[in-house]
């Protein structure tokens, strides 16, 4: 395994659409294990392959919602699609390709996935609060866009602050 470089906006390459997988084989597998390695390496929830640079339809996001004690898991999505989304959440995004960037973003409160695995499996998956919305956020980086697109201004770092400081308040 390996760290990959992470774009960052303004490539060209985060503005593609993303070409289907065909081949599940070891390159496939070598993404993969390099794309998880990437992510937690940099403290992240979510990394999509344009990202790192390869225009093909796979992501890995961090499975938050386990029982207490045990570890978070590296969900592996490849040729992903969501199937069904209901509810509503609103709360700040940010992403590993706008470092230090959050905007506030609407996203669905449950998302169910549908995908292949790196062997060409087909599964599903269901993600609830941050797993919902990092679905939905990777799954738009292989449809070429960015969260800075469906949020209406970057917050401040006293926005933010404001945010967090205000969610414990509830």
């Amino acid at each position: 395994m390996a760290l990959r470089n992470i774009l960052k906006q303004g490539d060209e390459a985060l503005a593609k659409r993303c070409r289907p997988v065909t081949d599940f084989n070891a390159r496939l597998h070598e993404l993969l294990d390099d794309m998880a390695e990437t992510m937690l390496s940099a403290n992240g929830v979510g990394l999509a392959a344009p990202q790192v640079g390869v225009l093909r339809r796979a992501v890995v996001v961090l499975e938050t919602n386990v029982p207490e004690g045990e570890p978070d898991r590296v969900i592996e999505m490849v040729n992903p699609q969501i199937i069904d989304a209901d509810g509503e959440q609103d709360g700040p995004e940010g992403c590993l390709s706008v470092p230090g960037s959050y905007g506030m973003v609407k996203r669905p409160s449950r998302v169910r996935v549908k995908a292949q695995d790196r062997n060409g499996g087909w599964f599903e998956a269901e993600g609830t609060g941050l797993t919902a919305r990092a679905f939905c956020h990777e799954i738009d980086h292989l449809d070429g866009h960015l969260f800075t697109e469906l949020c209406d201004h970057i917050l401040s770092d006293e926005e933010l602050a404001a945010y967090y400081g205000s969610e414990g308040d509830e």
